[in-house]
């Protein structure tokens, strides 16, 4: 049942604009950091010499957490639109399919999107190094890969919590703002407790506990998807 509500998803997103977000958010991502090296190149290698690559992804993770934050709010927005647009959801419904396969059908296409972006990022943070002319043999696969995936899986919590949101919210733009907000104060919560959850992103690839904001956000994120699917199979949704 799950395995045909999610291969009914992937059908209902084609021509909705989703793919083109999947991609444009780590190219555009790859891009700016592109520019900013073409612009200040010759400082950048010679401030940074020795620690090239590591300074690379210090000016990535900078914009992760946004990154994430506007990714998880749009994605999860597009999908249930895809529903509320048109009014299907008495109809889905109605069909012989559990309302906990179809909110964890959702649920499994947003992560498995969201993945393909981390791993469009770690390929384009590679190859933009490369292309720099950073040393092949200085490469830390490791940090691309934790500065990759780290931070999405800390940011599990806000992705169930706005998937919850966008299927029982018809008006999209509560949601959508909220997840802007969210995003935007990002950058400026650094300065609030390490714990505090907008920061689980951040702090998820930096620091010496990386391994507990991505504990927390995994369990979180369980929690919050089982208190949206109870509330979503008790819910009249228009």
């Amino acid at each position: 049942m799950m395995a045909k509500a999610l291969s009914s998803d992937f059908l209902k997103i084609r021509g909705k604009g989703l793919w083109l977000l999947i991609f444009i958010g780590p190219i555009g991502l790859i891009a700016m950091q592109a520019l900013n090296f073409g612009l200040r190149y010759d400082y950048l290698t010679q401030q940074y010499a020795g620690r090239l690559w590591e300074m690379l992804l210090e000016n990535f993770l900078m914009f992760v957490p946004i990154s994430l934050f506007l990714g998880v709010t749009l994605v999860t927005s597009l999908l249930a639109n895809v529903e509320h647009s048109t009014n299907a959801w008495k109809h889905l419904l109605a069909l012989p399919i559990s309302r906990t396969a179809v909110f964890c059908s959702k649920f499994a296409l947003s992560i498995i999107l969201l993945t393909l972006s981390c791993v469009i990022l770690a390929v384009g943070v590679a190859v933009l190094g490369l292309t720099l002319r950073f040393e092949l043999g200085d490469m830390p696969v490791l940090g691309i890969l934790r500065l990759s995936f780290l931070p999405f899986f800390a940011s599990i919590p806000a992705l169930a919590l706005f998937l919850w949101l966008c299927m029982t919210i018809k008006n999209q733009a509560v949601p959508i703002t909220l997840g802007v907000m969210i995003a935007v104060s990002s950058v400026f919560t650094f300065q609030l407790p390490e714990w505090f959850p907008i920061n689980w992103p951040m702090y998820g690839y930096l620091g010496p506990h990386q391994e507990f904001f991505v504990g927390a956000g995994l369990l979180t994120g369980v929690i919050i998807w089982g208190i949206g699917n109870i509330h979503f199979n008790k819910k009249d949704v228009d």
